[in-house]
């Protein structure tokens, strides 16, 4: 076994063409940000956890109801824009706002070394998910930004190779996650321009 981000799906080996981002690879690696979070090892996230699993299932439901019209998340979208009932769009909607919260979290904590996690995830938070919660949900978030562990224990857990095996070099685990990182940025980007302009967001 290796380290973790060689274990997961890259962001960076999602194909993306003119017609748009692979459904498929897309959400193994979506999965995987999924799992990243057993490394931040609070229970506390356990809400975020289960909102992108239940939105990575929402989509990938579609995908294999219709999948010659769901291969890319564009086409999956567009194809269920006349129905009653648009769950995909608004799970995939709901799975890029999660995304981009942890993604710009952890941009955060690789651009200023000195800070704690709990830091970095709370201006993500202020930054992407807050407009979209209420009262309670806001709590929630505070509570979990709160209980982040320290930077040294989860960038440790990255790092490490759960055999026993020689955990990556600060440098390789950088260079690996900051790629992964932006990856994820730049999908979480063109997927959020593709709603903006289609007006697919509407209502939720």
């Amino acid at each position: 076994m290796a380290p973790y981000l060689e274990t997961v799906k890259s962001f960076a080996d999602v194909p993306i063409t003119d017609a748009g981002v692979d459904t498929v690879t897309f959400l193994e690696a979506a999965d995987g940000l999924v799992g990243l979070f057993d490394l931040l090892g609070s229970a506390a996230f356990s809400v975020v956890q289960s909102d992108l699993k239940g939105n990575i299932i929402k989509v990938r439901a579609r995908y294999e109801a219709t999948p010659a019209l769901s291969s890319t998340l564009e086409s999956l979208v567009e194809n269920e824009k006349g129905e009653k009932k648009r769950t995909a769009t608004e799970g995939l909607l709901w799975l890029l706002r999660g995304l981009s919260f942890t993604c710009k979290a952890l941009q955060n904590a690789q651009s200023n070394q000195a800070e704690e996690l709990s830091a970095a995830f709370t201006k993500s938070y202020e930054n992407t998910l807050k407009k979209f919660h209420n009262f309670v949900v806001k709590g929630i978030f505070a509570v979990a930004m709160k209980a982040c562990p320290y930077r040294a224990d989860f960038y440790a857990k990255l790092s490490a190779d759960p055999n026993g095996g020689t955990p990556a070099s600060q440098e390789k685990l950088n260079e690996e996650l900051d790629k992964w990182l932006a990856a994820l940025s730049s999908i979480v980007a063109r997927v959020e321009a593709f709603y903006e302009k289609g007006n697919y967001s509407k209502g939720f």
